[in-house]
């Protein structure tokens, strides 16, 4: 939140800075209706990079799809209430089609200002075309510099991990006790953790304005799925009950995976640990109640859930070699 906060404080100097000095310029230049550049100055500046360069290209191109509307428009009938309502019939539906959706305000704004000059001469149309020109770039520049998110996301991340390996303790604790799992806050405060997180890698994947996905972002996306594996797995400790060996095994397994959590571990050693439990487990006497071969069943189940959990945590150490 403190973040959030001094993002927000950082975005609003910027626009105000921004603002000012587009509206000087358009000044500076004899511009009429110079303080429609620092407005949309305000419009353009963004919360990544990314996003400022396509909303500076999509503005600039739908610019020239309206003075060019509009040109044809009021040259043949004229520059009256109709003539604008004729505009918009045909800007609209276009600018929609071709995804130029966020500039059909501002530019029906500029094109407004043809109407109230009653000219589509080229000094007109000009003065409309900088006022974009101006506002957009500008407000692209102050874009560039962005603070870096990645000391948060490291830390994020160190709270993310002590939280799975805190479930997964938990989980050890209930079969060994055979006490239900009650960790729910702990589930939603790993959900809302992982959302913020997530927003923060896509941010800063944004920023750098590449095609590929930064490793914070592949990183986050495998913890979500691990997250959702760890949800499904809360359904066996509704069901799993008595105190039998295999039950103590899983536990045991299930805290060690907790204790290892946080530790790089790769693919071959997680596939050998439980070829490890599953000749352990074949090697003990087959059920003798229909309770105990019930339970065991589930705890199969739950064994190789958490396999594919933890190959989930070696593929997240592989994307990240």
């Amino acid at each position: 939140m403190e973040h959030k906060k001094k993002l927000i404080g950082f975005r609003t100097i910027k626009t105000v800075i921004g603002a000012a000095l587009a509206v000087y310029i358009s000044q500076r230049l004899n511009l009429a209706y110079a303080v429609n550049s620092g407005i949309i100055v305000i419009l353009s500046v963004q919360a990544t990079r990314k996003k400022s360069r396509d909303l500076a290209i999509m503005r600039i191109g739908s610019t020239i799809l309206a003075l060019g509307i509009g040109t044809i428009v009021f040259t043949l009938i004229g520059y009256s209430a109709i003539s604008f309502g004729v505009y918009l019939l045909f800007f609209i539906p276009i600018a929609t089609r071709l995804k130029f959706n966020d500039g059909i305000v501002p530019c029906s704004v500029l094109v407004s200002h043809l109407v109230a000059v009653e000219s589509v001469a080229l000094p007109s149309l000009l003065n409309e075309m900088m006022q974009m020109l101006i506002g957009a770039g500008i407000g692209f520049i102050l874009n560039l510099y962005m603070p870096s998110l990645d000391k948060q996301i490291k830390k994020d991340i160190v709270e993310i991990e002590a939280m799975f390996k805190q479930i997964l303790k938990n989980m050890a604790t209930s079969l060994r006790n055979q006490q239900p799992l009650v960790d729910h806050t702990l589930y939603h405060d790993l959900e809302q953790k992982l959302k913020i997180c997530n927003n923060r890698a896509w941010m800063e994947s944004e920023n750098k304005m590449t095609k590929e996905v930064t490793e914070h972002v592949k990183y986050i996306e495998a913890r979500l799925a691990q997250f959702e594996m760890l949800h499904h797995m809360k359904r066996y400790f509704k069901r799993i009950r008595g105190h039998y060996d295999q039950t103590m095994m899983v536990a045991e397994l299930t805290d060690m995976i907790s204790n290892r959590f946080d530790k790089t571990s790769t693919l071959e050693e997680i596939i050998d640990t439980f070829k490890a439990y599953r000749l352990r487990f074949k090697e003990m006497k087959l059920p003798q109640t229909r309770e105990e071969f019930e339970n065991r069943s589930l705890l199969y189940e739950y064994v190789n859930d958490l396999e594919h959990f933890l190959e989930a945590k070696g593929a997240i150490m592989h994307t990240l070699e």
